[in-house]
């Protein structure tokens, strides 16, 4: 029996996407793993495997004192958090450093967009040591809902009908996720509804905190904050929602896209060189609020959403519950030599 201890604690903090993957990847593989594993959750019992899903000081030394194989999800880079957090200058840098020791701490480090694998390489992780493996999320938890359960949810969430666009972002309140670029594009779309669902999930040390609170007092008329949503609950919100809009300067492989995806919702998305490697073909993308203003015009055309609707429902069948198993089933499997590893299952997966 292999025994595989996940360790997180992106619990203490919620409406966060590390969270939400930490949650599909653990539920993944619990069920899907088979037999001849067992898996566990921040337990102090003796393992096989010690999967290290957030870098807390205490899992790193932990990390220096197991026999275990060490698997360490990279869910942010340096650059990436100093895009997330305002911290003073020297402790932002002590953290990027820290950052970049857990990582070499570790015996495999799983990344969730191939584009980041050449930037730890540059950091002095070898490249045998990383992996791609993509997030993941569960169909049976976001799916399309029938037409009158969405003008019902649209109801509860006091969205108008009758020919409106509802564009929705779900995302951290943050510059990085680019909410003033949101907020601007809904000044210059006054007969569309904008939602964001999110909120300051790290409180004032959130980078942009003090500018971002000066602009939601100036709120447009047709933006509605929804404040962080339990995740039980996105479903319905993605439902109500014409489109999916992620204006974004950086991310890794947001879990809001997959989320969208399964709800069959356009995308919009900042051209980032990060998507073209995990989700060409499935999405729009504009690089300044100036694009984003045309692509939402373009898609209150009913042929045009659909035709965008249907191609985020082909990027969704790109990233199938059994591909992604069976893609941990064999990462799992190479780092111990008593475990076996299984056919790969059909799918569009490029890795």
């Amino acid at each position: 029996m292999i025994v595989i201890n996940m360790l997180s604690t992106a619990g203490m903090t919620k409406g966060h996407g590390v969270l939400s993957a930490f949650e599909e990847q653990t539920r993944l593989v619990s069920q899907g793993l088979g037999p001849g594993y067992t898996v566990r959750i921040n337990s102090w019992e003796k393992a096989d495997i010690l999967h290290f899903h957030t870098i807390n000081p205490t899992f790193l030394l932990r990390s220096w004192f197991t026999s275990a194989v060490k698997v360490g999800y990279v869910h942010f880079l340096p650059q990436t958090l100093e895009g997330s957090i305002r911290l003073p200058r020297f402790i932002q840098k002590l953290l990027c450093k820290y950052v970049l020791l857990f990582y070499k701490s570790m015996d495999k480090l799983i990344v969730v967009n191939p584009s980041f694998i050449p930037k730890l390489v540059e950091c002095g992780i070898p490249e045998e040591k990383i992996q791609y493996i993509p997030n993941f999320v569960d169909d049976e938890q976001f799916f399309p809902l029938e037409e009158q359960e969405r003008k019902s949810a649209r109801e509860r969430l006091g969205l108008y009908e009758g020919g409106v666009l509802t564009v929705l972002c779900a995302g951290q309140m943050q510059k990085r996720k680019g909410f003033l670029d949101f907020l601007e594009t809904a000044r210059r779309c006054p007969d569309m509804q904008f939602v964001w669902a999110g909120g300051f999930s790290f409180g004032k040390i959130t980078d942009g905190y003090d500018e971002i609170r000066r602009a939601v007092e100036t709120l447009p008329a047709n933006v509605t904050l929804t404040g962080i949503v339990p995740r039980e609950r996105m479903n319905e919100l993605y439902n109500a929602a014409d489109v999916f809009f992620l204006p974004s300067f950086d991310e890794l492989f947001p879990m809001t896209l997959l989320e969208a995806m399964c709800c069959r919702k356009p995308i919009l998305v900042r051209d980032l060189d990060l998507y073209p490697c995990i989700l060409e073909g499935y999405y729009t993308a504009a690089s300044d609020v100036d694009g984003f203003v045309r692509e939402l015009r373009a898609l209150t055309d009913p042929a045009v959403r659909q035709a965008a609707a249907t191609r985020s429902a082909e990027g969704h069948q790109r990233y199938t519950k059994q591909a992604v198993l069976s893609y941990w089933k064999n990462c799992y499997a190479s780092l111990l030599p008593q475990a076996q590893p299984v056919p790969q299952a059909r799918g569009d997966l490029h890795l």
